[in-house]
């Protein structure tokens, strides 16, 4: 099988120019978890013929640590300050509503996206849950999708599940750290439904022979320069005549299509710009007393360049895109977090920039009823603030908040206690934002009644109802 991990100009270079028909099919075949990606792109192919896909992707940004309810959409000022949130209040564009006063941006555009007050992950523990628990058999939530919609899009050849992480738009910051919870996992469904990773050398990024030494999968200068001499000597070779059109298409994914998606060189500067959070918060400009200035670094210099990615790849034929930074919500004020105020300069600041951004641009290009937004992390914190001004945490209520994918738009779900310790209305728990997710991307009806869909991810994507007033 010919390697694309050497440069151009190396011996697999020299070998491209021998290239034959044999060849060119295993290029065609390289392994995506056991499967060649030709297969692959015929699978889901047969996927969407299957007519469950509904054509809309999932972008879902993952708060990672556990952002507070009251310092993001439920203030609560009537509270004793002990409680109330610790950076004030802004009006929004929804009478009678207010957010956190770090959400300046968002504020003037919550009559666009809706926010659930009366959310519980359950629990106040560190892991990343929704994306990966229990509820979904410990497979990542992009990973059940993977396994109706196929892993590859049949027209371009995008994967359907990836996982953004800093060091795919920043080399600069540090490798994520996997100990709170693995996004790659799989649960029982197999490693071909594993999240793609640029940047991180997952595992389909490897087994798709795209990990160049020191280049990104969206460096084309690298990837290009040895595809191009085998598609010269393929093309030489009449090497493309009588090859099926999977083939084709996998040949014609690899030498670009992907990697045009990824490279966000291509993109317009003047949005890259709009989208940028790097100077918002400058890495001088964080307390080094904080063990974790580098992940708030980290999550300053990346959080709006991920968001321009998932984007561009939700454009291009991604379904389930996670974008997450290290993590940063745990605002404890203690050696390793800052205090709620501090924190939310270095951590809600960039957020409310990014996904301001991001609404505007998805509202501009008329994506509004093709992207689902869906914000939260795996829990919230105490309603009390510590002696440190900072807060603990807790499962018993969170913020989440859901933009585009066809909702309603505007709406404010569920009610918090005045405390907000919990939901007064009903709650909103996990299994109902999976079943809504899911409802967003599948024909769950069809899905019902196809013969070959496992009981096991039936019972994923039906283990609940979606969240009223949404769905």
């Amino acid at each position: 099988m010919l390697s694309f991990y050497e440069d151009a100009g190396t011996a697999s270079a020299a070998k491209a120019g021998k290239s034959t028909r044999r060849e060119f099919l295993r290029i065609g075949s390289l392994g995506l978890g056991g499967f060649s990606l030709s297969q692959m792109l015929a699978t889901n192919a047969l996927a969407a013929q299957r007519n469950v896909l509904k054509d809309k992707s999932v972008i879902f940004l993952f708060m990672h640590g556990g952002p507070a309810q009251t310092e993001t959409f439920d203030p609560k000022m009537q509270a004793p300050s002990s409680v109330r949130s610790m950076t004030g209040q802004v009006r929004t564009t929804i009478p009678g509503i207010t957010f956190g006063g770090t959400f300046t941006k968002l504020s003037r555009l919550a009559h666009k996206f809706n926010i659930v007050r009366s959310f519980a992950t359950g629990n106040g523990n560190h892991d990343i849950k929704p994306v990966m628990s229990k509820y979904t058999k410990g497979a990542n939530m992009g990973s059940i999708y993977s396994h109706v919609a196929g892993t590859n899009n049949p027209i371009s050849g995008m994967p359907t599940n990836v996982a953004l992480f800093p060091r795919a738009v920043d080399p600069k910051t540090q490798v994520r750290n996997s100990s709170f919870g693995k996004f790659v996992a799989t649960g029982d469904l197999g490693k071909a439904y594993a999240p793609f990773i640029p940047g991180t050398g997952g595992p389909l990024q490897e087994n798709m022979k795209l990990n160049l030494p020191r280049a990104r999968l969206g460096d084309r200068r690298h990837l290009l320069a040895s595809l191009d001499q085998i598609k010269r000597a393929a093309d030489a070779k009449g090497a493309m005549e009588g090859i099926d059109r999977f083939n084709q298409q996998a040949f014609d994914t690899i030498l670009g299509g992907v990697a045009d998606a990824f490279d966000l060189s291509r993109e317009d500067p003047a949005v890259l710009a709009r989208y940028d959070t790097a100077p918002l918060v400058r890495p001088d400009s964080i307390r080094k007393v904080w063990n974790n200035h580098k992940n708030y670094a980290d999550h300053g210099q990346s959080l709006g360049k991920l968001m321009l990615l998932a984007r561009r790849l939700c454009e291009a034929g991604a379904g389930f895109v996670t974008v997450t930074t290290n993590f940063v919500w745990d605002m404890h004020a203690d050696k390793n977090n800052a205090t709620m105020e501090e924190g939310m300069r270095y951590v809600g600041q960039p957020f409310d920039h990014a996904v301001s951004a991001f609404i505007e641009d998805i509202e501009a290009r008329g994506l509004r009823d093709k992207i689902l937004l869906v914000c939260c992390g795996e829990m919230g914190r105490s309603p009390k603030i510590n002696s440190k001004g900072g807060r603990d945490h807790w499962g018993a209520l969170a913020p989440l908040m859901l933009y585009g994918g066809g909702l309603p738009q505007g709406r404010v779900i569920g009610q918090s206690t005045r405390d907000a310790a919990e939901p007064l209305s009903d709650a909103v728990g996990i299994p109902n934002l999976i079943s809504t997710i899911m409802h967003c991307l599948i024909d769950v009806g069809q899905l019902r009644i196809q013969t070959n869909v496992s009981r096991e991810i039936m019972s994923i994507v039906d283990q609940a109802s979606p969240i009223r007033g949404l769905i």
